[in-house]
């Protein structure tokens, strides 16, 4: 077993990333039987994308206390499986207020799984990392315009449950202030010749807590008391 040093704050933070999606994740597999049937699945989808979490910030921590470094491809594992499984949640929680096509679904997930992908190809160096950078742009501005002004929105607006506006307005802020994150270190990265000396790394799992942590709790509350509202409806 590796032991860090006390002031290894890098070490640290992938350790509190590490038992806080733990704790999430038991929290929204217990919390599945709280809620209505129609949104197990989003919670369900919530409690995968940090399960997800939980290996990918293993690995990375094993990686940093290897060599005080940790390569993008650590990142980008995790966040190519966890971020199109929440793009999921937020569509199925909004599908429980009306409907939604599959076009729809489909092209969330590939265009979140893309978003990913091309931000990986960029600052792995198989393109070009202007063009990925702003591929990858578009594809998260495109998910924002969706979620913002989309079918989805119509569907949240039209709904009579307060909760359910509430949750849905505090999950799309997540995407789009959370997930900021994520464009933000690549372009460090890629155009200010940052190199992560464990700075970003603790960026990133403090980003953890709100996007996989926050995000998931945040379903998870929406869903149990939106089932309250209904049962005393």
């Amino acid at each position: 077993m590796a032991v860090y040093q006390t002031s290894d704050l890098t070490a640290a933070s992938f350790s509190v990333a590490l038992f806080g999606l733990a704790a999430t994740t038991v929290l929204l597999m217990l919390g599945s039987a709280w809620v209505g049937r129609k949104w197990r699945l989003p919670v369900a989808l919530c409690a995968i994308a940090a399960l997800v979490g939980i290996g990918s910030v293993f690995e990375a921590r094993e990686a940093w206390l290897a060599g005080q470094g940790v390569p993008v491809v650590y990142h980008y594992v995790g966040w190519s499986v966890s971020m199109p499984l929440q793009v999921m949640a937020l569509f199925f929680l909004a599908r429980t207020a009306g409907r939604l096509s599959a076009g729809l679904f489909w092209r969330l997930v590939v265009v979140s799984a893309l978003m990913v992908f091309v931000r990986y190809l960029g600052e792995a160096q198989f393109m070009h990392p202007t063009l990925a950078f702003l591929i990858g742009l578009v594809f998260w501005l495109y998910l924002l315009g969706e979620f913002y002004f989309g079918r989805m929105d119509d569907v949240i607006r039209s709904s009579t449950g307060d909760y359910l506006r509430r949750g849905y307005f505090w999950l799309r802020l997540i995407v789009t202030v959370g997930w900021a994150i994520y464009p933000l270190g690549n372009f460090l990265t890629a155009f200010a010749g940052m190199t992560d000396d464990g700075s970003l790394s603790i960026a990133y799992n403090l980003a953890d807590i709100l996007n996989r942590m926050a995000f998931g709790v945040a379903v998870l509350a929406t869903a149990a008391l939106v089932t309250e509202e209904t049962a005393h409806a």
